[in-house]
C-alpha cells in the first residue's frame, strides 16, 4: 500500500480533513496566546503603540530567546492538534501520515538531516568568507547556549508540524479527493507557499520570493511521493531551519536569534537567488536521493492514479500497524 492510499485506512471523508485542519489551526492559535500576551504586557509597560510596528518589528519585539521560544511553542500545540485530528477524527495512528513503511525509518531522517545540514552550513560559511562585510559577529556564549536548547527542542517540532500537515495529512486528503498524485502535490505546495506570505521576508524582498517558498514545497512533496513517506522531508526541513537559526540572523527575518552571525546587508532578491535553489540545487538533491534510495517509476509516482486498496490491504484487523492506538 502506498503512502496516499493509507488515507483509506480510517475515516476518510474529505470534510474530516477540513475539520481536522481547523482543529490543528485552533490548537496552534491557543499555543500562540502566550506570545501575544507577552507582547501586549511589554507594550503596556513601555507605553508602546503596537500598531506602529511592522511585521518584522512585531515578531522581534521580545528578547530574542524568549521571542523564539514563544513563537515556536505554538507548534507544540499544533502537533497535539494533529494527533487529536488523526486519532479521533480519522481513527488512525499518527504513523499513517508519516510513512507507508512498517516502521518510521529514522535512518532516512538522519541522512537527510546531516546531508542538508552540512551543505547549508557550508553555503553560509562560504557566503561569510566571500562577503565578510555583510556580516557582524553576534556570538554571546550564554545566550547562544540557551538558544541551542530552545532550537534543538522546538525547531524540529516546528518543521515536523509543517511537514505532517502539508506532506502528510493534506497530501493524503487531497489525494483521496482527487484520486491522483499530481493534484495533492500542486495543492500542498501552493498552500505551503501561501502560508509564508505574511513572513517579514516577503515584505522586504517582495512577492517574487513566493517562487522559492512554493518551489520548496514542491521539492518536499516530490521527496514524499517518490519515497512513500515523509522521513526525508522531515530531516531536510529540520536541518534547514535549525542550522539557519543557530548560525545567522537578520533584522528582517522571521527568526531573529542570538545566532553566531548577523547579516547586516541590505536585503535584496536577485534572479539568481530564486533560480539557484529551486531550479538547480533542488533538482540535484532529488537526483542524489534517487540514486541513494533507488527510486523508479517517476511518472507513476508523481502523476499516477490512486487506486482503492484491495479488501485485504484495507482490513485494519489484518494490518495492525495502521490501527489507531
Amino acid at each position: 500500500m502506498n503512502f496516499i492510499q493509507q488515507a483509506y485506512n480510517g475515516k476518510n471523508e474529505f470534510w474530516r480533513y477540513l475539520v481536522g485542519s481547523l482543529i490543528i489551526f485552533a490548537a496552534a492559535m491557543v499555543g500562540q496566546a502566550p506570545f501575544t500576551i507577552a507582547v501586549f504586557v511589554k507594550a503596556i509597560k513601555e507605553k508602546k503603540n503596537l500598531m506602529s510596528l511592522d511585521e518584522a518589528a512585531m515578531m522581534s519585539y521580545l528578547e530574542p530567546n524568549l521571542n523564539i521560544f514563544l513563537l515556536l511553542l505554538s507548534f507544540a500545540f499544533g502537533l497535539f492538534g494533529i494527533w487529536v485530528a488523526v486519532k479521533f477524527l480519522h481513527k488512525q495512528a499518527l504513523k499513517v501520515i508519516i510513512t507507508a513503511r512498517e516502521k518510521i525509518d529514522w535512518k532516512r531522517f538522519g541522512f537527510a538531516f546531516l546531508f542538508w545540514g552540512i551543505i547549508s552550513v557550508g553555503m553560509i560559511l562560504f557566503d561569510y568568507s566571500s562577503n565578510p562585510d555583510n556580516y557582524v559577529w553576534n556570538f554571546e556564549l550564554n545566550r547562544f547556549l540557551v538558544l541551542c536548547v530552545i532550537a534543538i527542542v522546538l525547531v524540529p517540532i516546528q518543521t515536523s508540524v509543517e511537514e505532517l500537515v502539508f506532506r502528510g495529512y493534506l497530501m493524503q486528503g487531497f489525494g483521496f479527493l482527487a484520486k491522483n498524485r499530481w493534484f495533492p502535490l500542486i495543492m500542498t505546495s501552493v498552500i505551503f507557499g501561501g502560508m509564508h506570505i505574511f513572513n517579514p521576508e516577503v515584505g522586504k524582498l517582495g512577492y517574487s520570493i513566493m517562487i522559492y517558498y512554493i518551489g520548496t514545497g514542491l521539492f518536499l512533496g516530490i521527496l514524499t511521493l517518490m519515497d512513500e513517506g515523509t522521513e526525508l522531508a522531515l530531516g531536510f526541513h529540520a536541518a534547514n531551519n535549525l542550522f539557519t537559526a543557530l548560525l545567522v540572523t537578520a533584522n528582517w527575518t522571521a527568526f531573529q536569534t542570538h545566532s553566531i552571525l548577523k547579516d547586516v546587508s541590505e536585503p535584496t532578491l536577485e534572479f539568481i537567488d530564486l533560480v539557484l535553489p529551486v531550479f538547480i540545487i533542488y533538482p540535484i538533491l532529488l537526483f542524489i536521493f534517487a540514486k541513494v534510495y533507488k527510486w523508479r517509476n517517476w511518472k507513476e509516482k508523481l502523476f499516477g492514479k490512486i487506486e482503492i486498496p484491495s479488501q485485504d490491504s484495507n482490513d485494519l484487523n489484518a494490518i495492525g500497524e495502521f490501527k489507531a492506538e
